[in-house]
C-alpha cells in the first residue's frame, strides 16, 4: 500500500529561514492548516534537537483549523562557510474518536497511517542594505539634540551683550555727573574767593554783619545739597543697572 499525502498545509512549504546574527535566540514561524474534514494529529521533529526549541511541538488540529509553531533556534557560533544540514520534519495521523493518549496513539500507529512533511533549515545574515538602515537610524536622532543644543548656547551671548550694552551706559552717565560735581565745586571755590575779595574794611564788615554771615551759610550749605542731589542721581542709575 501507498503512503498517504500530507493533508496538512504548511507555511512556509519547504524552507525555515533563520535571519541573524545568531548571538540571540531567533526564532521563525510555521503554520499548519487543517482543510479536511477529519480532526489530525501532529508531530514535530528535527535532526538537531538540542539546537531547536519548538512550541508546541505536537498536539491535535480540528477540521477547518489551524495552529502557528514557534520555532526557536539557540545562539550559536555562525560559520558563513558551512552549509546547514539541520532538517525539520512534521508528522501527521488522523485522529481516532475520543483519543486520550497522545503517546499511545504514535506508538501503536501504522507506518501506512503516517504523513510527513520535511523542511529544511536555511541561515541568513543581514543584507548590506540593512545594515546601513540599523547603522542611519540611531544617528539621526543626535542631530536634532545637538541643533537644540546649539540654538540654547547661541542665546546665552546675547544677554551678556546686553547686559555689558547698559553697564557701558551707567558708566558714562557716572563719569558725566561726577564731571559736572567737579565742576560745581570749582564754582563753588571762585565764589568764596569772590567773597572774601569784596570785603575791605572792618566797619562794613560790622555793619553788614548779618548779611554776610547769611551768604557764607548759603555757600557753605550748596556744596552739600549738591553732593546730596548727586549722590541720588548716581543711587538712582546704580539700582537699575542691578535690577
Amino acid at each position: 500500500m501507498s503512503k498517504l499525502d500530507q493533508v496538512l498545509v504548511l507555511d512556509p512549504p519547504a524552507d525555515l529561514r533563520f535571519k541573524g546574527p545568531f548571538t540571540d535566540v531567533v526564532t521563525t514561524n510555521l503554520k499548519l492548516k487543517n482543510p479536511s474534514d477529519k480532526r489530525v494529529c501532529f508531530k514535530v521533529k528535527t535532526t538537531a534537537p538540542r539546537r531547536y526549541c519548538v512550541r508546541p511541538n505536537s498536539g491535535v488540529i480540528d477540521a477547518g483549523a489551524a495552529v502557528n509553531i514557534s520555532v526557536m533556534l539557540q545562539p550559536f557560533d555562525y560559520d558563513p562557510n558551512e552549509k546547514s544540514k539541520h532538517k525539520f520534519m512534521v508528522q501527521t495521523i488522523f485522529a481516532p474518536p475520543n483519543v486520550t493518549d497522545m503517546d499511545a496513539l504514535w506508538k501503536e500507529a501504522k507506518p501506512d497511517d503516517l504523513m510527513d512533511s520535511k523542511l529544511r533549515c536555511v541561515f541568513e545574515l543581514p543584507s548590506e542594505n540593512d545594515k546601513v538602515n540599523d547603522v542611519e537610524v540611531p544617528k539621526a536622532a543626535p542631530v536634532t539634540n545637538s541643533t537644540k543644543a546649539d540654538s540654547t548656547s547661541a542665546a546665552v551671548p546675547v544677554t551678556a551683550s546686553l547686559d555689558d550694552t547698559e553697564a557701558k551706559k551707567v558708566h558714562e552717565k557716572n563719569k558725566r555727573l561726577q564731571a559736572e560735581i567737579s565742576k560745581l565745586n570749582e564754582e563753588i571755590r571762585q565764589l568764596k574767593d569772590e567773597n572774601v575779595r569784596k570785603v575791605p574794611r572792618s566797619d562794613y564788615m560790622t555793619s553788614n554783619s548779618t548779611s554776610l554771615l547769611g551768604r557764607e551759610a548759603s555757600a557753605a550749605s550748596l556744596p552739600s545739597l549738591l553732593v546730596v542731589i548727586a549722590a541720588i542721581f548716581i543711587g538712582f542709575f546704580l539700582g537699575k543697572f542691578i535690577l
